[in-house]
């Protein structure tokens, strides 16, 4: 097994997490400093990383979360926020998120030891529906509004692939993207004359956030895995 591919099993980091600490010197191989992240692990190799040694690939987990609002969706914070893995007993594996959501917004994260599934909902080549529910300002949403979100629109960092875009109500849309760019579906809002007041996503690929009540989780079973990729 290459070593970076070894270190995202172990639940150390995702792949590409992984390569960093790698080309960083991190990560020592039988007692070797090890840059290459396709260095072939051998059966029974000793790996640490940092000094800490590595008992091996772990089970892989992952949990479905609903964070609530002030949360933030890191491992640790420096600032000394609560983190999104403080809200769940990992029973000593090292859980990291999936992507992120903002500490001003609401709903569904995952939480995963297993760093080819972080990487394959992440990667933006996979396109990964996620699904918004804001609350927005500016009047009823019209018509216009609604068709500028569904065509695409230009934001400072380019212009957006077409969004769905579904009326609940008239302040209130649902909104699925394929794209991660930081706090997308606010700026789309902003940009169209409806500036979000409360967003919740309620939908990550296959998943929905359903009834999961704010703060708890539950963890996904085999075929839930398999329905977001976890299978390749």
């Amino acid at each position: 097994m290459r070593l970076a591919k070894y270190l995202a099993h172990a639940g150390v980091a995702s792949r590409r997490a992984a390569e960093r600490l790698i080309a960083e010197g991190r990560v020592a191989l039988d007692g070797e400093i090890v840059t290459d992240p396709a260095r072939h692990v051998e059966q029974g190799a000793a790996v640490a990383v940092d000094g800490e040694p590595l008992t091996g690939p772990e089970p892989r987990v992952v949990f479905a979360v609903n964070k609530p609002v002030g949360v933030v969706s890191t491992a640790r914070d420096t600032h000394g926020r609560p983190t999104v893995t403080e809200l769940l007993d990992a029973g000593g594996l090292r859980l990291y998120p999936v992507g992120r959501l903002d500490a001003d917004s609401a709903g569904l994260i995952l939480l995963t030891n297993d760093g080819e599934l972080a990487n394959r909902l992440t990667h933006p080549r996979y396109e990964v529906p996620k699904t918004y529910r804001a609350r927005v300002a500016g009047g009823p949403v019209g018509e216009p509004a609604l068709a500028a979100l569904r065509d695409g629109l230009e934001l400072d960092d380019g212009p957006t692939a077409p969004a769905q875009v579904a009326l609940l109500a008239p302040d209130e849309l649902e909104i699925t993207i394929h794209e991660g760019r930081n706090r997308q579906v606010r700026r789309m809002c902003e940009a169209v004359g409806h500036p979000v007041l409360a967003l919740t996503r309620v939908g990550f690929g296959t998943l929905r956030l359903d009834d999961l009540a704010p703060g708890a989780h539950r963890r996904l079973g085999a075929s839930e895995i398999a329905g977001l990729g976890g299978g390749l």
